[in-house]
């Protein structure tokens, strides 16, 4: 194998390197490694699993990887005609090239041969690269599978494995491909009820009763809060389909005892609100923002309460009554002073 091609440095080559030292020596099951002039090409050959219709047949295929292994998954192809997948053509598995999105870092060359022996005996379900021949016709294969030679190894495939000799351990070997199957459907199917977890997210949020209406109320308030001084909202929504804040009624200086009352409107509002020409609406601001305006008396900011409008406006009544009075007594001395200097000229005459 040629090594001046590739750079030691490269996270890729150092696990292909590693990976190639591990399957170095064939097992009685498997093998695979890398082409002599490419090691992002390995190719490789297996068993088919006992008690099925690909009993002692022998298979080969062939595995690139991209730059960024393992970060990303392996293309996997059968150059064997088995009957289960098409020939020199990238199949479609959980563990290949065709979703990365179940790929794990975790997983090796070695897993990925165990999950090629795991699928055989399923169902391809219209997979990519799957093929659906009878039970018959796939051990017509296996036996001719045997015989088979890959054009580039120049190695019948019943030369490149060693001999069975235990049939204990190819059903460990079974046991351990099932569960690296059981291991990958487990990881696609997390993979999926995630992507149905994130696409229900935003039907509940929409869906929530209260939050958008909640949303306008709340930007509408902090919207006249954040206002230069001076200055008046006038981009604020008028339509506001449900509502909790407070707002100033025009208070009625005859009536005693009249506190501003808390109206929640359940009607959409077609038209601005209106604002009362004596007394400014009360605005609910966050703390410090700046509540003083240009030429304005900060007093005047805040709705006064009730009871002291109330009193100014009987001491202003009663000031008025006193005037009043106080010209009534000035005009009857004035008058009762006429009367008598008039009756004194009369009697003098």
């Amino acid at each position: 194998m040629s090594q001046q091609r590739f750079s030691s440095r490269c996270p890729a080559v150092k696990r292909l390197m590693k990976e190639a030292q591990e399957l170095s020596e064939p097992t009685s099951q498997y093998y695979a490694s890398p082409l002599d002039d490419n090691l992002f090409e390995w190719h490789f050959t297996f068993r088919g699993p006992s008690g099925s219709e690909y009993e002692g047949g022998v298979y080969h295929g062939r595995i690139t990887f991209p730059p960024e292994y393992p970060m990303k998954p392996p293309s996997i192809m059968l150059l064997t005609p088995t009957g289960r997948f098409k020939i020199a053509m990238n199949i479609c598995l959980s563990i290949s090239g065709h979703h990365p999105e179940t790929w794990q870092p975790s997983w090796s060359i070695r897993t990925v041969l165990l999950a090629i022996m795991g699928f055989m005996p399923t169902h391809g379900g219209g997979a990519i690269g799957s093929l659906d021949y009878t039970p018959e016709e796939r051990k017509v294969l296996a036996k001719r599978s045997k015989d088979w030679q890959c054009p580039v190894c120049k190695v019948k495939n019943k030369n490149i494995l060693p001999e069975e000799t235990s049939q204990e351990k190819a059903k460990e070997m079974q046991q351990e491909a099932a569960k690296v199957v059981a291991e990958v459907q487990l990881t696609k199917q997390k993979f999926e009820e995630e992507i149905k977890t994130k696409s229900e997210e935003p039907n509940l949020q929409t869906s929530t009763p209260g939050t958008k209406a909640e949303s306008e109320v709340k930007s509408a308030v902090d919207g006249v809060a954040d206002l230069p001084d001076g200055e008046s909202n006038t981009t604020a929504p008028t339509s506001i389909t449900s509502s909790s804040v407070a707002t100033p009624s025009t208070l009625d200086q005859s009536t005693p005892d009249v506190q501003p009352t808390t109206q929640a409107t359940s009607l959409p509002s077609t038209s601005p609100p209106q604002q009362s020409s004596t007394n400014p609406p009360l605005v609910r601001r966050r703390p410090g923002a700046n509540t003083a305006r240009t030429g304005a008396n900060p007093a005047t900011e805040s709705v006064r309460p009730v009871g002291q409008q109330q009193q100014g406006s009987n001491r202003v009544l009663s000031l008025v009554i006193m005037i009043f009075l106080g010209l009534a007594i000035f005009l009857l001395i004035i008058r009762r002073i006429y009367i008598t200097y008039e009756y004194k000229f009369d009697t003098e005459l």
